[in-house]
């Protein structure tokens, strides 16, 4: 398919999904925000695809909501119809069965900011910086903002991320535990691409389990999750995957990981 406000390139069983309106800082037009689904559809689609990138273009990953486009007073209505636009997307990130890491540039703000945090990992440049600036706009936090963040950082430093605003850099971010690793700007796209295929080349199937186990885990009790784990692991312990893993490692190489 071709996209008007993402760039979607595949190669080596890694999908890299670009945010593609760099003179807005890549910020979440409606376009956008129809095409990302859309893109997620294809990419769980595409059995070659193991695991997917998401970034932006031109040095920014993004600066969240289009501000230029709420010149205009909206109505309730309007209001909310653009956010489940945008929360679409962002469920269709979260139950994404593939692996995904968000490759952070620039600004990661607002809608922006939560989006690299629904990734399940964060790579950050040193220059990249995140905020959840929705109060100056007065605006509250979408995109999972209000449920994400609790869960990564606790809820007082989420209040205070939201309440004040503050735009911090990776450093802090690193420190919070909003991100994985902080690289320099010019290693970014290799340490991204590196980690991608190095999980790429895992069982495709046990990983989709073990990230379906790991974000149902938020909102149940150890015994509940006991038992998904027990459903989960009859399914792993039959595949072709979990024997190619025991024969690999008694003949002590590499395995080769079909998903089956």
């Amino acid at each position: 398919m071709t996209y008007k406000a993402i760039l979607v390139d595949r190669a080596d069983g890694v999908a890299t999904v670009s945010f593609n309106r760099p003179e807005a800082r890549n910020a979440l037009d409606v376009t956008m925000r129809e095409e990302l689904a859309t893109a997620l559809d294809e990419l769980e689609a595409d059995g070659a695809i193991r695991v997917a990138i998401l970034t932006g273009a031109g040095g920014h990953f993004s600066a969240g909501g289009d501000v230029k486009s709420m010149t205009r007073r909206h109505t309730a209505a309007e209001g909310r119809a653009r956010v489940e636009m945008l929360n679409r997307f962002v469920l269709r990130l979260f139950n994404f069965p593939k692996p995904t890491i968000a490759m952070v540039d620039g600004f990661a703000v607002g809608a922006g900011c939560n989006i690299a945090l629904g990734c399940d990992l964060v790579i950050a440049s040193d220059r990249a910086r995140f905020g959840e600036v929705f109060a100056k706009i007065a605006l509250v936090p979408d995109g999972g903002g209000t449920w994400l963040l609790p869960r990564l950082v606790g809820l007082a430093r989420a209040k205070e991320l939201v309440f004040t605003a503050d735009i911090i850099d990776a450093a802090r971010a690193l420190e919070l535990g909003l991100v994985n690793r902080v690289v320099p700007a010019a290693a970014l796209k290799a340490t991204t691409r590196e980690l991608a295929a190095r999980i790429a080349g895992g069982p495709p199937h046990t990983l989709a389990l073990a990230k379906s186990l790991l974000n149902r885990s938020a909102t149940m009790d150890l015994a509940g999750s006991l038992e998904l784990e027990a459903h989960a692991q009859a399914q792993a312990i039959t595949s072709e995957d979990h024997a190619e893993g025991v024969r690999a490692f008694l003949e002590k190489r590499p395995p080769k990981f079909s998903g089956r």
